[in-house]
């Protein structure tokens, strides 16, 4: 039997283990919910608001929750806080979604050529060192003010302060698995570099590139939700909710709800990729016995 025929045969195996191991976690279970509903909120957005996220009614400023009209009340603006809120979580979606892929795309090659060939290694090792000696936010609102606002400069800007980070997850994966029996088997049977990495070494690393990936969105959602606070992320009129909390700052003390639910949101987010990611990357561990 072929390596593929065997990787064929074990994927069900693993798919079921992974999925009967993360319905044995309760947090993982809860954070698989959350996911959920904030993957519907923000997927089904134009659907579930009400209004138009930019829609104002000028003689309905301020309005409290459980208004008539205005389940979540409305900003300054009489804009539906709701509207605003779901599509503020699409658009954080999708910059987690975007900066996961340029994150993936450009660390997960770099990280694989960085752990097989030392001479490679020399190289991209000492420049994820640089990148990583300034905090990933700080190189994100650089690249952010170089580039300008605007939801896909932001996604950019997020994933290549992730960058570093992908490359040395990959990077020590590769290291590891390259020594492992499979690999050494291949090279005995003449397998070439370009066979051993993408039909040995990356399908075996694929579950750290997956966790990573789950620790990314959170820190782009969040990290998004800063730029658009201070003005280099997402630009008005467009929702965000990082747009939502910087201008109910200065009307906090009049009235608190405009800026709590994009922070109750937010939160919200936040906290479901980290318990599903946490309770992933248990499940994914083969050296798990549960």
């Amino acid at each position: 039997m072929t390596t593929a025929e065997v990787t064929a045969t074990a994927a069900p195996l693993v798919r079921g283990r992974t999925l009967r191991r993360l319905r044995r976690n309760p947090l993982g279970v809860v954070g698989g919910v959350l996911l959920l509903i904030v993957v519907i909120a923000g997927v089904f957005a134009p659907l579930l608001a009400p209004y138009a996220p930019t829609e104002v009614h000028f003689s309905t400023p301020f309005q409290q929750p459980a208004t008539v009209g205005f389940a979540l009340g409305t900003d300054d603006l009489g804009r539906d806080v709701l509207s605003r809120v779901l599509y503020g979580i699409r658009a954080s979606l999708e910059v987690g979604l975007l900066s996961v892929l340029v994150a993936v795309v450009a660390g997960v090659p770099l990280g694989l050529l960085a752990g097989y060939w030392r001479w490679v290694d020399a190289v991209v090792s000492r420049l994820a060192d640089l990148m990583l000696a300034f905090p990933a936010l700080i190189l994100a609102v650089g690249l952010a003010a170089i580039n300008g606002g605007g939801l896909a400069n932001a996604a950019v800007a997020l994933g290549i302060a992730q960058i570093p980070t992908m490359i040395r997850v990959v990077r020590a994966e590769t290291l590891r698995l390259k020594e492992s029996d499979f690999v050494l088997a291949a090279h005995t049977m003449s397998a070439g570099p370009a066979r051993v990495l993408g039909q040995h070494i990356l399908p075996n690393a694929a579950s750290a590139i997956i966790v990573q990936a789950t620790v990314i969105m959170p820190t782009a959602v969040l990290g998004e939700a800063i730029l658009s606070f201070l003005g280099l992320g997402i630009l008005p009129p467009d929702p965000s909710l990082g747009i939502m909390l910087s201008d109910a700052q200065q009307y906090l003390f009049r009235t608190a709800w405009p800026g709590i639910f994009p922070g109750v949101a937010l939160a919200l987010i936040c906290l479901g990729f980290n318990l599903f990611g946490d309770a992933l990357r248990d499940a994914l561990d083969p050296r798990s016995t549960s």
